[in-house]
């Protein structure tokens, strides 16, 4: 079974339209932040202590897809569980699924990438083979 972790969040008004149901990019905000609390709970040190010592920026989204199941509004509170389905080389997929209490509200896949700023030119990005140590420590 892989390591997951938990993030909670509690859906605030702004976050929702204007007939009280969460406006759907809401869910990306929230799955990306998870994804952020993965890591620190699989003890990586933090983006930016991993750029200053090893170069590495982050691990922006390359592909993703997001299934609803449910509504959610102002109020309610959300678990999002965090997995690593699948370890590739330059990339990993990312599972998040969103529940309140025991209902599945949604469902969302990224693809991610870790990367570093190009040697030759610095404000572009390039993916790196995933880091062993990370990946062990989130195994």
């Amino acid at each position: 079974m892989p390591r997951t972790t938990y993030h909670s969040v509690t859906v605030q008004f702004g976050d929702c339209d204007p007939g009280g149901i969460v406006f759907f990019p809401n869910f990306s905000r929230w799955m990306d932040a998870a994804s952020l609390m993965f890591f620190t709970q699989c003890g990586v040190p933090p983006w930016r202590v991993l750029e200053r010592e090893r170069g590495i920026v982050g691990t922006p989204v390359l592909e993703i897809n997001t299934k609803f199941h449910k509504t959610l509004t102002y109020g309610d509170t959300i678990q999002i569980a965090t997995h690593v389905e699948e370890w590739r080389r330059v990339a990993f997929i990312q599972i998040h699924r969103v529940m309140r209490g025991d209902e599945l509200v949604c469902e969302g896949r990224e693809v991610r990438a870790f990367i570093k700023r190009d040697e030759h030119d610095p404000d572009r990005m390039r993916a790196i083979p995933v880091p062993e140590d990370i990946k062990a420590l989130c195994a």
